[in-house]
C-alpha cells in the first residue's frame, strides 16, 4: 500500500496544484504562522542579564535545559517570551485524558459530540494557565539568582504575565495553524522548533568531530548511518497496519441478490504515534526544569535527585521506557474502543469471518490490538532510547535522539498526507464541475 507521500509524487500535477487556491492558501498561512512562531523565540523577557544567562545555560546545557530547548527552538538559550513554549499545554492536555478515563462527568461530555469537546478543550486551557503561572514563577525565583537585573516582586510579575501570555499566544497560533492552515498546529510548531536547531547541532557535531571530543570521520559516518536508519525504521513501521477481514452479508435488493461485500479494518502498528514520547518526556521534564532553574537555593538531595533524573542516567531511561509503555497502552485506549467497533459492525450487518458478532468480536478485537499496542510500543522505546544511550556516550546532540526524529517524521508523513487529500478533494471538485457542464451542454443541444 502506497504511503500519501508515494501518492502525491506519483500523482503530482503541477497545473492542479497552481490551481488549488484554497490548498495554496493554506500552505501559506502555516509558513507565515511559523515565521511568527520563529520571530517570538528572539523576543526576550525584560530585565535579564544576557550574559549571565548565556553563562548559566552554557553550563547546564547537557542536561534538562537542552532537552527543554530543544522542543522550544532554542527559546529558552535566548530566554524568549515563549521560553516555556507548548509543554504547559500538552501536561494540561494529559491531565484532562487521564481525568477523562476516571471521572464520569467528563466521559458525558465526550458524549455530547462537538459542544463536549469544545468544553473539554476550555478545561484544558484552564489547566493550562495553571500549570504557567507555577512553572513561570518558579522560572522567575530562579532568575533571581544573578541573571535578573533588578530581583523583586515587580520582576517576578512581570515574568509570570509575559510568559503565561507567550504560551497562550502559541497554543491560539497552533489551533490557527489546525483550522486555517495544513497539518496539526501544535505538533507543526514543536516541529519547527526542532527543524530550526539542526543547522546549529549539525555545526557543533562537526565541530567537536574537528576538534577531537567527538572522534574521528567514522563517528560522524556511524551517525549519519544511525540516523537514516531509525528514519528508514520509523517509515517503515508507521506505515504497518494489522488488516483486519470484515465480511458483509448478501443483501436482497430489487434486481436480485446482492453479493456479499469485503472490506478490511486497518489497525496500525503504532496507533498512538507520536503522543506516547511527547507526554513521556514532557512529565518527565516538568518536575525536573523547575528543580534546574531553582537549584542555587535547593537542598543538596533535590541536587542529586536532579543529576539521577538527567538524560542519559539510567533513572530517567527506566522512567522514560515506563511512561512510553504506559501512555501507549493508555492513548490507544481512548482513541480506539473495541466495544463499541464490535456494536457498530454488528448494527450494520458485519462480522468478522470465523468470530461471532458481539462480545467475541470485541475480545478479538481487543486481543488483536493489545497485541500490536505491544509491539509498537517495543518499537518506540527501541527508537527513543537507543539514541539517548549513544547521546550520553559520545555526546551527541539532542537533536539526533530518537524522540526528535520521531516527531520531524511523523509530523511530516501527517503534513504530505493532508495536502495530499486537498489537493485530490480539489481535483475531484474540478471533475463534478466539469461533468456537470458537459452535462449542460447535451442538454442545451
Amino acid at each position: 500500500m502506497a504511503s500519501a507521500a508515494e501518492q502525491l509524487a506519483g500523482n503530482l500535477n503541477f497545473g492542479a496544484f497552481s490551481k488549488a487556491t484554497e490548498l495554496k492558501q493554506r500552505i501559506w498561512f502555516t509558513l507565515i504562522a511559523l515565521m511568527v512562531y520563529r520571530l517570538a523565540t528572539y523576543l526576550p523577557l525584560p530585565g535579564i542579564d544576557p550574559v549571565a544567562l548565556e553563562q548559566m545555560f552554557s553550563q547546564n546545557q547537557g542536561g534538562i535545559l537542552g532537552m527543554l530547548d530543544l522542543f522550544n527552538g532554542g527559546a529558552i538559550q535566548r530566554m524568549s517570551i515563549i521560553a516555556l513554549g507548548i509543554m504547559p499545554y500538552i501536561s494540561s492536555s494529559i491531565i484532562m485524558q487521564l481525568m477523562s478515563s476516571m471521572s464520569s462527568q467528563l466521559k458525558e461530555l465526550k458524549k455530547e459530540g462537538e459542544a463536549g469537546r469544545r468544553k473539554i478543550n476550555q478545561y484544558t486551557r484552564y489547566g493550562t494557565v495553571i500549570l504557567c503561572i507555577v512553572q513561570s514563577y518558579a522560572i522567575a525565583t530562579g532568575l533571581e539568582s544573578g541573571i535578573a537585573v533588578e530581583p523583586g516582586m515587580f520582576f517576578r510579575m512581570t515574568t509570570v504575565i509575559t510568559l503565561v501570555g507567550g504560551t497562550l499566544f502559541l497554543v491560539w497560533l497552533g489551533e490557527q495553524i489546525t483550522a486555517r492552515g495544513v497539518g496539526n498546529g501544535i505538533s507543526l510548531i514543536i516541529f519547527a522548533g526542532i527543524v530550526a536547531q539542526l543547522p546549529v547541532a549539525i555545526a557543533s557535531t562537526l565541530d567537536m568531530s574537528a576538534k577531537g571530543t567527538l572522534g574521528g570521520p567514522l563517528v560522524i559516518v556511524a551517525l549519519l548511518a544511525m540516523v537514516v536508519g531509525v528514519i528508514a525504521i520509523i517509515v517503515f513501521v508507521e506505515r504497518a497496519q494489522r488488516r483486519v477481514l470484515i465480511q458483509y452479508p448478501k443483501r436482497q435488493q430489487a434486481n436480485g441478490m446482492s453479493q456479499g461485500e469485503q472490506s478490511h479494518m486497518p489497525l496500525k502498528l503504532n496507533t498512538a504515534g507520536v503522543i506516547p514520547p511527547i507526554f513521556a518526556s514532557s512529565l518527565l521534564m516538568l518536575p525536573m526544569s523547575l528543580a534546574q532553574f531553582s537549584s542555587a537555593d535547593s537542598p543538596e538531595w533535590v541536587t542529586t535527585l536532579t543529576a539521577m533524573f538527567g538524560p542519559g542516567q539510567p533513572l530517567y531511561l527506566l522512567f522514560y521506557v515506563v511512561g512510553i509503555v504506559f501512555f501507549c497502552f493508555f492513548y490507544t485506549a481512548l482513541v480506539f474502543n473495541p466495544e463499541e467497533t464490535a456494536d457498530n459492525l454488528k448494527k450494520y450487518g458485519g462480522f468478522i469471518p470465523g468470530i461471532r458478532p458481539g462480545k467475541n468480536t470485541s475480545k478479538y478485537l481487543d486481543f488483536v490490538l493489545t497485541r500490536l499496542t505491544a509491539v509498537g510500543a517495543m518499537y518506540l522505546c527501541a527508537i527513543c532510547l537507543l539514541p539517548e544511550i549513544l547521546r550520553a556516550q559520545y555526546a551527541i546532540p539532542f537533536y539526533f535522539g530518537g524522540t526528535s526524529l520521531l516527531i520531524v517524521v511523523n509530523v511530516t508523513m501527517d503534513t504530505v498526507g493532508q495536502i495530499h487529500s486537498h489537493l485530490m478533494a480539489h481535483q475531484y471538485e474540478g471533475l463534478m464541475k466539469k461533468q456537470k457542464l458537459r452535462g449542460g451542454k447535451r442538454r442545451s443541444k
